[in-house]
C-alpha cells in the first residue's frame, strides 16, 4: 500500500515468478487486523514477503526515526509479522525479498540501518533506480550456503534498489552474502530448517533471464511443495 494513501499495489513480477515455477500465487490484502486472514494464511504452502515502498517502523526495533528514513506503512508491518508468526509455527518455507528481508530480520529481533548513505556511506550505489532487473553490483556468497548452490559459486551479480539494510542480525539467522562494502545482502535460517531465505535484491525482476534468480524461486517452490507432503 502506498504510504499515506488507500491504494494497494504489488508488482505482477512476483506472481509471474511464482507461477513460472509451477506455483499458484495468492495475494493477501492489507487489513487493519491481519488475523482476519488467518484461515487463508493457514492454507498457504509457503510465504513470500515482497518489497515495499515503505520502511519498517523503527519503533519495532527500539529506534527513533531518522530524517533520512522513508515513510512507514503500519498495515504492511502488521501483515508481515502475522504471516511470519503463522509460517514459523507451521514451519512452512519463507522467501523474503528486499523490504521483506528487513521485516523478517526485525521480526526475529534484529535491527536495521535506516539509511545507508547518511549512516554508513558507501562507494556502492545501493539505491540505484536504474538497476531494475539489471545487475548493479557484485555480492560475496558464503561457502557451503544454500545461495552458493543456487548461484553456482561464491560470486554473484544483483540488482539494487534499497536504502536500508540489516544491521544487527535477527535470532536464528546467518548472513550468507554481503556486498563488497560489507552490507548484508542475504540471510538464511541457521542450520537450514525451517527453510528461510532473505535476499536484499529483487530476483523477481530478473527471473525471466537470469538463472540465479530463477533458481531462488525454483527452490522456494520445491520446498513449499515438499512441506505439503511432509
Amino acid at each position: 500500500m502506498d504510504p499515506g494513501t488507500d491504494t494497494q499495489y504489488l508488482s505482477r513480477q512476483y506472481a509471474d515468478a511464482v507461477a513460472g515455477c509451477g506455483g499458484t500465487p495468492v495475494v493477501l490484502p492489507l487489513l487493519e487486523d491481519p488475523r482476519e486472514l488467518d484461515s487463508l494464511a493457514a492454507r498457504l504452502d509457503g510465504v513470500l514477503l515482497t518489497g515495499s515502498s515503505s520502511d519498517v517502523d523503527p519503533a519495532h526495533y527500539g529506534s527513533d526515526r531518522l530524517p533520512a528514513s522513508g515513510p512507514i506503512q503500519p498495515l504492511r508491518d502488521r501483515l508481515d509479522f502475522r504471516l511470519l508468526d503463522l509460517a514459523l509455527a507451521r514451519r512452512v518455507p519463507v522467501l523474503a525479498i528486499c523490504f521483506g528481508m528487513q521485516s523478517l530480520n526485525v521480526f526475529l529481533g534484529g535491527t536495521l540501518v535506516q539509511d545507508i548513505p547518511s549512516v554508513l556511506g558507501s562507494a556502492i550505489e545501493h539505491q540505484n533506480p536504474g538497476s531494475e532487473g539489471r545487475p548493479s553490483h557484485g555480492i560475496e556468497i558464503a561457502r557451503g550456503s544454500v545461495l552458493e548452490r543456487l548461484a553456482g559459486g561464491t560470486d554473484g551479480m544483483v540488482n539494487s534498489t534499497h536504502h536500508q539494510a540489516v544491521d544487527r542480525v535477527g535470532e536464528g539467522l546467518d548472513v550468507i552474502a554481503r556486498a563488497p562494502d560489507g552490507i548484508v545482502e542475504a540471510v538464511a535460517a541457521r542450520g537450514g530448517e525451517p527453510f528461510i531465505l532473505g535476499v536484499q535484491w529483487h530476483p523477481e525482476r530478473s527471473f525471466a533471464h537470469d538463472p540465479f534468480s530463477r533458481n531462488i524461486f525454483e527452490l522456494f517452490l520445491a520446498r513449499s511443495r515438499a512441506a505439503v507432503t511432509a
